[in-house]
């Protein structure tokens, strides 16, 4: 081995600086020599294209901004799409950052732009990408992922919005509020069709008050240009006339062109890198590793589509590296639309309670002295029980900082606290929050 490969030579290799980031700083901080391979920005997408930038646009439409200045709060939060202040604290940290698309050749190395990096630890945080849905002509119209949608200055005058999941109500609702005349299509009866039917319920009664045109139950078949636009035809023999097509059809584990194969990992193009409970890559076969150990965590996985979960993952991993084994445990995972009202959801949803025997029950909003103060008494409020175990599986509601006052129900998920302990728990007058009293009481009557 010469001398510049040996100074190429790392204990660990991070092919993804969103999650992997995390993973890095922490594993130098360790006393672990790592390189991070990035070829995008160091951060990832959610500080510069999903998270951030979203959620500041949200907040900006809530307080009847004007969308120059949301657009211009929005760039100063993600820094102008800059990422030099996170790449110095990564170097501060101790971290080699590599610019570029990193391959595995080999166990043992990844190849960026020519040059080899060796490794001991291999963890893959690669992330997702957004699919492009199979629509006839889709790729001769004028399109934006949400990269675009939440990096460019364009307020388009007619969109047409793919998709009607967390992504696609989010961006919905931000270009209504701020004037365009938005369209989504979903080819299920009811936005978040994965979750408990009255969340899609109430959230697209929110979307449609705000000008929002719902094409529920139907597909778009394909789409052409015109003379003023783009025309977007529809299963159910309609069309829309627009300006533009914002595609959030869902995401994809970003794992093409890494060289996975000549790991042994196994990894699906759809589903992503299988894990066991540490995060440590399920291989073929266990021979042909040549002493590495391959890791993964974020999107890549399929699990958990959250940048907390990653995160999550992310602790996981540099546990387990370290040597200090650690199991992910995935029950009380978090699942948030930060539309208004917003949408929290986490364990179970009713719709895929497999094995289990659930007993719910529920209550509205506006039976909170809470929706009188705010003057808003939109939402509700589910709670959904193990009828065997007698413990909260999982939950849902839709409601003003939903996100922000369910997080004791998660915490309850997580560490199966019993309905006697839940039942006798206070909340602040007025809150929201109080909502979930009668249900956990009425919950705990039925078990």
């Amino acid at each position: 081995m010469t001398d510049d490969a040996q100074d190429r030579r790392y204990d660990v290799v991070v092919l993804g600086g969103g999650s992997g980031k995390n993973i890095a700083a922490e594993l130098a901080r360790a006393g672990r020599s790592v390189a991070l391979v990035e070829s995008r920005l160091v951060g990832g997408e959610c500080p510069y294209f999903a998270c951030m930038p979203s959620k500041t646009l949200l907040h900006s439409a809530r307080r009847n901004e004007t969308w120059e200045h949301a657009v211009a709060r929005r760039d100063e939060v993600t820094r102008h799409l800059d990422d030099a202040a996170t790449a110095a604290q990564m170097a501060e940290a101790g971290v080699t950052i590599v610019r570029g698309h990193g391959r595995v050749v080999r166990p043992g190395a990844v190849e960026v732009d020519g040059t080899e990096y060796g490794y001991t630890d291999l963890v893959v945080a690669t992330g997702s990408e957004p699919v492009r849905p199979p629509v006839e002509g889709i790729d001769d119209v004028p399109t934006w992922t949400s990269d675009e949608a939440l990096t460019r200055p364009d307020l388009p005058r007619r969109l047409v919005v793919l998709g009607g999941g967390a992504v696609g109500c989010e961006l919905s609702q931000i270009y209504a509020a701020f004037g365009s005349q938005v369209t989504l299509v979903e080819p299920a009866e009811r936005l978040l069709a994965a979750e408990a039917p009255f969340v899609g319920d109430v959230l697209a009664d929110a979307l449609r008050r705000m000008g929002t045109d719902l094409r529920l139950g139907v597909a778009a078949t394909s789409a052409e240009r015109t003379e003023t636009g783009l025309r977007l035809r529809l299963s159910d023999g309609n069309h829309i006339d627009a300006d533009r097509i914002l595609i959030a059809a869902g995401r994809r584990p970003r794992v093409a062109d890494l060289g996975l194969e000549t790991t042994g990992v196994r990894f699906d193009p759809e589903k992503g890198i299988a894990v066991d409970t540490t995060c440590r890559a399920v291989l073929t076969e266990e021979t042909g590793t040549d002493g590495t150990t391959v890791w993964a965590a974020g999107d890549v996985t399929g699990i958990a589509p959250y940048t907390h979960a990653a995160n999550y993952q992310s602790g996981v991993v540099v546990s387990n590296v370290l040597g200090k084994r650690r199991e992910a445990d995935y029950r009380a995972i978090p699942r948030a639309v930060y539309t208004t009202p917003s949408v929290y959801a986490v364990g179970v949803s009713p719709l895929a309670a497999s094995g289990l025997e659930l007993v719910a029950a529920g209550y509205d909003l506006s039976g909170t002295a809470r929706a009188a103060v705010e003057d808003d008494d939109r939402g509700r409020v589910e709670l959904y029980a193990d009828r065997a175990r007698g413990v909260l599986v999982g939950a849902a509601a839709v409601g003003l900082y939903a996100e922000e006052w369910m997080s004791e129900i998660t915490l309850a998920i997580r560490a199966e606290t019993p309905l006697s302990i839940l039942t006798d728990v206070v909340h602040a007058f007025p809150t929201y929050g109080e909502a979930i009293e009668p249900v956990l009481r009425e919950l705990a009557e039925q078990l």
